[in-house]
């Protein structure tokens, strides 16, 4: 059993590119530095759990990754440059909006003789442009790198690599810490080398997975703003669970959220107190997100903690 998180990194190999993923992140995090920028990493989507070395089983959750790809444009929209570390296929900035069958129905046709021309429906042009005017500019002023993961074991390998090329920004860094990471996993030298047989019902021992807030605000970032989530499915229980991590790791903030309601509400949780964001059934119908409501209000919290350090 893996109690700490060093034995876990000992004991679970590290990915094949890690070493160009850490050189992309030190150049990103030195650039940025350079040009006085603020920076978040922003992490989105949930973590897999493989059954087997030559993985065809696995355990996984529900995250779509949408509450990270949504918060990721609303940084870039307030001048932060974000490292975006994502769930492979999970949704991700500017591309969500377009997500499925929905780019083909904005789409048009017209078949020539010779050629044929793809056309943006005159009733979604306002938006594909909007999107795409955004995605543009965020690409020309260098502002955002996307780095994907799979499993658990990659999710926490590129966390750790992408707080330590934060750390020279010190306060100017940002965690946000959006991913729905696993709580329980197989350890690497317990998992099954091949397919797990269907003859029978298998037993398979879950063991818990090191919690690794307490080496990334200790250690890896320790003078980063440093944001976690807590997602409840019984609301008697959410803030007292929020606040206990908050006390625990001695991060910043927690936002809390009820998995019902989880894109109209959420708690803001801090040392201090702890107040509800919340959207309106109206400001729903029209298409707002509760995460420009949240990153607006990290922004100052951060602006306010970099001025106390």
């Amino acid at each position: 059993m893996v109690s700490t998180w060093e034995e876990f990194f000992a004991k679970h190999p590290p990915p094949q590119d890690l070493t160009q993923t850490e050189s992309l992140l030190k150049s990103f995090s030195d650039r940025h530095l350079k040009e006085n920028n603020k920076v978040v990493l922003i992490t989105s989507g949930g973590t897999m759990i493989p059954l087997e070395h030559n993985t065809v089983r696995f355990v996984d959750n529900f995250s779509a990754g949408s509450r990270g790809s949504a918060s990721a444009e609303y940084f870039l929209e307030n001048g932060y440059a974000v490292i975006f570390m994502y769930r492979l296929k999970s949704l991700e900035p500017f591309t969500r909006h377009f997500i499925g069958h929905k780019i083909l129905d904005m789409l048009n046709i017209t078949e020539n003789a010779d050629k044929c021309i793809v056309t943006v429906a005159p009733e979604h042009t306002d938006k594909v442009a909007m999107v795409l005017r955004k995605y543009k500019e965020t690409l020309q002023q260098n502002k955002l790198i996307q780095i994907s993961f799979n499993t658990l074991t990659e999710y926490l390998w590129l966390l750790r690599t992408a707080c330590q090329a934060l750390a020279c920004l010190k306060d100017k860094a940002l965690l946000y810490l959006a991913a729905a990471v696993s709580d329980f996993y197989v350890p690497f030298d317990e998992m099954s080398v091949h397919k797990i047989s269907s003859n029978g019902p298998p037993t398979i021992s879950l063991q818990l997975v090191p919690k690794m807030l307490e080496p990334l605000v200790n250690l890896w970032v320790p003078q980063a703003f440093v944001i976690s989530f807590k997602l409840e499915t019984d609301q008697n229980v959410l803030v007292s669970k929020a606040r206990t991590a908050l006390n625990k790791y001695k991060h910043n903030l927690v936002i809390a959220n009820m998995l019902q309601t989880r894109k109209q509400q959420v708690i803001i949780v801090s040392k201090e107190n702890d107040y509800i964001l919340s959207l309106t059934n109206e400001q729903m119908e029209k298409g707002e997100e509760i995460e420009k409501f949240i990153v607006t209000d990290i922004i100052l919290k951060h602006k306010n903690f970099s001025k106390i350090r």
